[in-house]
């Protein structure tokens, strides 16, 4: 039997010793630099976002896209908070401990829980307005740690905003309704009032901490302002119906922050796509993934894109004239 044992040993050694020379023998790559039989790299990307809005959703859309343009095999894990503080925090922890090769944060809140999370995993952010005053990077120019991406706030989106209200459509007071709980917000309201400064206007703000608040504060508002403008907050975003359906109803001017609020009914928006910062978000973490790039080393880059579109429908609700001279794109 001890016999017997040891050819059989040597049969399997033999043959096996045959095909290893035959896979050195027959090695050759594909088109991707990939030895035939071996497996593509695998992916694993966590997602975290703030709440579900058209804005933020397009912006994952066009992420994906990046990804999937640079032929990168990803497997996602998507988490959503629902605008809950405390499960975004959790959201940040658990994506840490799952073992993620790289964070996708989609806006600022969702940045900011993530980065306090970990030192170590890269992290991609978009949707985030002011990167320094939210301390997610020391400069755009240098982030200087395990973080980087996307802004969505054009320098010249809000000083144009206001004076278009005030030379085209004669606005003297303006309104804003905003969660001053998020820092993106405050960061414009800030740029707001700068901006106010020199074009001698009034502000009226009113305030909010969830979404079935909203429709109260913009009715707050009534009889103080002759226009609105929500900008970029996630919390009134999510419920931007309801300040359409104020200002539809009393055909007052609103504008918005970005072309998918003016799609919903908003009347204009000096913006860009979210879809496109979410791309060029992607494309820093094919940099990341695929070339190696270290996050500090990639600058925080603002939206590339600056437009103005009208509603055509939203100017006929409120009676309100489109101007040849306003060289809008009209939706």
């Amino acid at each position: 039997m001890k016999l017997k044992w040891k050819k059989g040993a040597a049969v399997l050694l033999g043959a096996a010793l045959l095909l290893s020379a035959c896979g050195q023998g027959d090695s050759k790559s594909d088109d991707d630099g990939n030895k035939n039989g071996d497996a593509k790299e695998k992916y694993k990307i966590g997602v975290t976002q703030i709440v579900e809005h058209d804005s933020l959703n397009a912006a994952f859309d066009g992420f994906k896209k990046a990804l999937s343009d640079a032929g990168l095999d990803v497997e996602y894990d998507v988490q959503n908070a629902q605008n809950d503080s405390s499960m975004n925090t959790t959201i940040a922890t658990n994506l840490v401990n799952s073992n993620v090769d790289l964070i996708f944060a989609n806006s600022t809140p969702s940045a900011q829980a993530v980065a306090n999370a970990t030192a170590d995993i890269p992290i991609v952010f978009t949707s985030v307005t002011d990167a320094i005053s939210a301390q997610l990077v020391d400069s755009n120019e240098k982030p200087g740690a395990n973080i980087t991406g996307t802004l969505d706030n054009h320098p010249d989106a809000i000083p144009n905003t206001f004076k278009f209200l005030k030379e085209q459509l004669g606005a003297e007071s303006v309104g804003i309704v905003f969660n001053a709980g998020e820092q993106n917000s405050r960061a414009q309201v800030d740029a707001i009032k700068k901006v106010l400064d020199d074009l001698d206007m009034n502000l009226e703000e009113a305030s909010v901490s969830t979404a079935a608040e909203v429709k109260q504060a913009t009715e707050s508002l009534l009889g103080k302002v002759d226009a609105f403008y929500i900008f970029t907050d996630n919390t009134v975003v999510s419920a931007l119906e309801s300040v359409i359906a104020v200002a539809n109803q009393n055909k007052m001017p609103l504008m918005v922050g970005e072309f998918d609020s003016v799609r919903k009914g908003g009347l204009a928006a000096y913006g860009f796509e979210y879809f496109d910062i979410g791309y060029e978000a992607g494309q820093m973490a094919v940099k990341i993934l695929k070339d190696g790039t270290k996050p500090a080393d990639i600058p925080v880059q603002v939206p590339q894109n600056l437009k103005f579109v009208v509603n055509e429908e939203t100017a006929k609700t409120i009676e309100l004239e489109i101007k040849d001279e306003w060289n809008a794109e009209l939706e």
